[in-house]
């Protein structure tokens, strides 16, 4: 899928394209062909509100697993709202072409990292999980996880995080989501698979 738009869309076709996208892909996970049709029933329900954080409390977003090319280390954010260890991603923006093109700018402005090579023709991973307080209006993600490779270069911190390091695979921070293991499971499976 092409990361730069294709002609001007409603917001409406540009969710049309969104749920699509997702009912084309084939996860190996059977838990994640679950996750897949909730997603694209609740992106055709929705429609544009699924795309837009003003849209409703619980709304699409995209992150990226950004991997070292040899799958070995990981790129994470001690997230500030979130108080934990997580894959770099945020909120789908009016100017983001599709779920793919979200993922690389959110992983771009968060890890400081420009050269990044996105695995954009199918997402790794999909999840839905509740928010906090500290989140405001946004109630729940049902964030869609991506695969970026890059050097293992400096990161730079956004305001969004304390801070942004790579770390082994094997070897994850702590604090983590319960099931960050699982996802970044799925995100290495998908990267090998591609070489």
């Amino acid at each position: 899928m092409s990361l730069v738009a294709d002609g001007v869309s409603s917001p409406d076709e540009r969710a049309a394209r969104t749920a699509d996208l997702l009912a084309a892909w084939e996860p190996t996970d059977p838990d994640q062909r679950a996750e897949r049709d909730a997603f694209v029933a609740f992106t055709r329900e929705r429609g544009a509100a699924a795309l837009n954080r003003d849209g409703g409390p619980e709304h699409l977003t995209a992150s990226t697993f950004v991997l070292t090319r040899d799958h070995r280390r990981v790129l994470l954010a001690l997230h500030r709202k979130a108080g934990l260890w997580l894959q770099l991603g945020g909120h789908v923006e009016p100017g983001d072409a599709n779920l793919p093109a979200a993922a690389l700018r959110e992983a771009r402005e968060e890890g400081g990292i420009a050269d990044l090579e996105l695995r954009a023709d199918a997402p790794v991973d999909l999840h839905r999980h509740p928010l906090g307080g500290a989140f405001g209006r946004c109630r729940a993600h049902w964030d869609t996880g991506w695969v970026a490779f890059a050097d293992e270069v400096p990161p730079l911190t956004s305001a969004e995080s304390h801070e942004v390091a790579w770390w082994p695979v094997d070897a994850l921070p702590t604090p983590v989501p319960h099931d960050l293991h699982v996802r970044l499971g799925h995100a290495l499976t998908a990267a090998r698979l591609r070489t």
